[in-house]
């Protein structure tokens, strides 16, 4: 099997060094990198999420940059981003590989679920406006099982899901869509390491992008025109420092408060990859802590191997 025939994903939790392991994997084997990252999207949004794009060292990139800050961005519009950019690299005949901690991305694609577009009904907006983000989240959940909270961040994103919902109700026929049609070939590498050394990794991480300007950067975003609750909405970084920059928490509580959530932001992300798995998605684990040459090598090895596995079915 060539490798341009292996649909390679590198995700794990945040501050495990996943970008740095993906940019040697695609040298190696000539590869374009594609972003699961649901925030580095965004168009001067640079140090508070990391997008470090010297570390890509030439390697090209997508869905990096492709929004204005302040912008929604929802699942189905990246699904849409991914599906152009994957046949955009393919069609070159080069391999694909994602990179990105956003497990409900990382999963969907890997899934091959699709989101069929959806209109708006503005019959059923009217019945739900004025209905609070308790309320809606009850009635959604009457409707689906709600493994994040993306569909009940906000009283539109509610809605919204909730007419998604509806409509799917309406059109039985698109539910085959929605099914699962797992990608072939799909060998879904996760960067492991401890969780002390995660933490302290965090810790280090976050005071460095502090020394780098973020505070700046986030002052620069509102000055610019960006609605504070913009940002806030976008979580850790941009919710704590835009706190700070609006005088709502001094610098020490600032750092506190977004080291806090930032450590539970990792947790919750292993808490989805472990159920990635239980899904029936297997996660090939790798230390961080393995030399890039090796990193690399063991994953080319679980591609033998999976060419080795499709021969002999």
């Amino acid at each position: 099997m060539e490798y341009r025939d292996v649909f390679f994903v590198v995700t794990g939790p945040t501050a495990t060094g996943k970008t740095a392991r993906a940019v040697h994997l695609a040298k190696a084997i000539g590869g374009e990198i594609i972003s699961a990252d649901s925030r580095q999207i965004y168009r001067g949004m640079d140090i508070g999420t990391g997008k470090d794009l010297a570390e890509y060292d030439g390697v090209p990139y997508h869905l990096i940059d492709i929004r204005p800050a302040g912008y929604r961005y929802s699942l189905y519009e990246f699904l849409e981003d991914f599906e152009l950019a994957y046949d955009d690299i393919r069609g070159r005949g080069k391999p694909v590989i994602m990179c990105g901690g956003t497990g409900m991305y990382v999963e969907t694609v890997v899934k091959g679920i699709k989101l069929p577009p959806v209109p708006r009904n503005e019959e059923l907006r009217a019945e739900l406006a004025g209905k609070s983000l308790e309320e809606l989240t009850a009635l959604l959940k009457t409707m689906k099982t709600l493994r994040n909270n993306s569909d009940i961040d906000t009283v539109q994103r509610a809605t919204r899901a909730i007419e998604i919902c509806r409509y799917y109700e309406q059109h039985p026929e698109l539910k085959a869509l929605t099914e699962p049609h797992p990608m072939q070939n799909a060998l879904v590498i996760g960067v492991e390491v401890d969780r002390d050394t995660r933490r302290e990794r965090i810790s280090r991480r976050l005071r460095a992008r502090l020394d780098e300007g973020m505070i700046d950067e986030v002052r620069r975003l509102i000055d610019e025109g960006i609605d504070p609750e913009d940002l806030i909405y976008y979580g850790l970084e941009y919710k704590f420092v835009t706190q700070h920059v609006l005088g709502q928490l001094s610098e020490e509580e600032m750092f506190r408060q977004l080291e806090i959530a930032i450590h539970q932001f990792a947790k919750r992300q292993m808490t989805w990859f472990r159920g990635m798995e239980k899904r029936g998605t297997p996660i090939h684990w790798l230390s961080s802590n393995l030399a890039p040459d090796d990193f690399t090598g063991r994953v080319l090895a679980l591609t033998d191997q999976l060419s080795d596995n499709k021969d002999n079915s």
